[in-house]
């Protein structure tokens, strides 16, 4: 595949991720941050955003777990979750986790 039609997927699959809610313009602007000296910065900013996820989700998944479930402890990591992928534009998660910390304030498991 020759770079030019490369480059027409990416910006094809960027426009389709932000026109379904998965990326919003949060994630536009963080490109916009990226330039010449630091052509990685997005790149890195989402790798990190994953990393610290990965981190979130299994404190959430344990906080989970325990009996009786702390849902102070689930609302925060879901906050922290929302704020994260909020900052890098994940737009869809960020909104999973609005819906998720009302789950947890009402104390609601089957949510």
């Amino acid at each position: 595949m020759d770079v030019a039609r490369l480059q027409r997927h990416f910006i094809d699959f960027r426009a389709s991720l932000l026109r379904e809610g998965i990326l919003d313009e949060q994630f536009a602007q963080l490109e916009k941050l990226a330039d010449d000296s630091s052509p990685g910065f997005v790149l890195e900013v989402v790798s990190l955003f994953f990393e610290d996820s990965e981190s979130l989700l299994n404190n959430l998944s344990q906080a989970l777990q325990q009996h009786p479930v702390n849902f102070n402890k689930v609302a925060d990591h879901a906050h922290q979750l929302k704020g994260s992928s909020a900052s890098v534009g994940a737009q869809r998660v960020s909104s999973v986790c609005v819906g998720f910390r009302s789950y947890s304030d009402a104390g609601n498991l089957e949510g």
